[in-house]
């Protein structure tokens, strides 16, 4: 698909952002197990007075439809169990994410076992997204606590890489390990809320954001 460069910025997997969901080996927790994901295509609309989240936008490839991104959010329930890409509400399909290349790794040490039963989850996956998007959606930004966002990120975190998979490769938990990585991972917590603070709260000037947008790919 070609996009109208003059109106919007075009994000792909170069992009720093993207860069970082697709090497942090933390962010697969988020991919494999709460169904985050980050669309291969993003567009946000230059020269636009709002904050970034209500300028973005996220294309489906398959019908043409650009989606307002305010559609996968926590306020819709729509953010999260994405694990196969997000719906599109105007063809039914599925727009393509990018993925995380630790999820790469645990999806093909894996394999032998989820693609027995992936054909049916989908189907279950595709009907429940249907019911979602069913329903009226709100296209403006959630309130966001980014201390509390932030706190909870990395106490997660904590769990999972300092006692959980320790626990389960059979490696010694000491309560001086753990005493070290606790203040190490609520600190990071706090730099990933900042960080999404300042990312959907950014502003640019001129011209009022349009909230839908269809466009066919020539």
């Amino acid at each position: 698909m070609q996009y109208d460069t003059t109106k919007y910025q075009v994000y792909t997997w170069k992009h720093p952002l993207m860069l970082h969901w697709i090497i942090n080996p933390g962010l697969a927790i988020n991919e494999l197990v709460f169904g985050q994901r980050v669309p291969r295509v993003t567009l946000a609309e230059k020269n636009v007075k709002a904050s970034l989240a209500e300028k973005t936008f996220i294309p489906c490839p398959h019908c043409g439809t650009i989606h307002s991104s305010m559609k996968w959010t926590s306020q819709n329930k729509t953010a999260f169990k994405n694990w196969f890409g997000l719906y599109c509400d105007h063809c039914e399909k599925t727009i393509p994410c990018l993925y995380n290349l630790t999820s790469l790794v645990i999806l093909g040490i894996t394999a032998p076992v989820w693609l027995l039963f992936r054909k049916k989850w989908k189907a279950d996956w595709l009907k429940v997204q249907k019911e979602k998007f069913a329903q009226p959606l709100s296209l403006t930004p959630p309130s966001y606590n980014w201390l509390r966002e932030g706190f909870s990120f990395g106490f997660f975190m904590f769990i999972i890489l300092t006692l959980l998979i320790p626990l389960i490769d059979g490696r010694p938990i000491t309560l001086k390990g753990m005493l070290i990585d606790l203040p190490i991972w609520l600190i990071a917590g706090l730099v990933y809320g900042l960080v999404m603070k300042v990312f959907l709260g950014m502003k640019k000037t001129e011209q009022q954001p349009q909230t839908s947008a269809t466009f066919r790919g020539k």
